[in-house]
């Protein structure tokens, strides 16, 4: 059978979801749902406006922290640490036994593990002598659920 391949920047939603569908019920046959929930927690100013914060979700069990932003005038105050048990309070509640996220920015990482996330991996150098960092967080046995 011939196919198409065709390297492209761009993809329509319809595209997306025709690579998507059937990997997910793939997924879901071979390992049952995942009971996948978003999990957001938007850092507003004062006028209401959001400015940063975190975006993630839990699944499998697992909290997955896919985006903190602190805006640089709103750093040193303790945001980030409070961000992330705020989502990994959240994640207790919903049956999750752990978190996991990725950085490449060598102060996240610091601030990640002084909140009790250790590293699991790292690549690099990658373009611009950037390393990314994995790390995760096992979430203590009586505090869970």
């Amino acid at each position: 059978m011939a196919y198409d391949l065709t390297v492209t920047d761009a993809i329509t939603p319809e595209d997306e979801k025709a690579i998507e569908a059937p990997l997910v019920a793939y997924n879901i046959a071979t390992f049952g749902k995942s009971d996948k929930r978003d999990l957001s927690i938007p850092l507003r100013n004062a006028e209401g406006n959001v400015e940063g914060g975190l975006v993630g979700y839990t699944a499998r069990g697992w909290l997955y922290v896919r985006l903190l932003f602190i805006p640089e005038a709103m750093r040193g105050q303790g945001l980030a640490p409070r961000l992330l048990q705020l989502a990994e309070d959240e994640a207790k509640r919903r049956g999750c036994i752990g978190a996991y996220l990725d950085t490449m920015n060598p102060q996240a990482l610091k601030i990640y593990q002084r909140c009790g996330y250790a590293l699991i991996g790292q690549h690099g150098p990658l373009t611009g002598d950037m390393t990314i960092s994995w790390l995760h967080k096992r979430f203590e046995t009586g505090d869970a659920r």
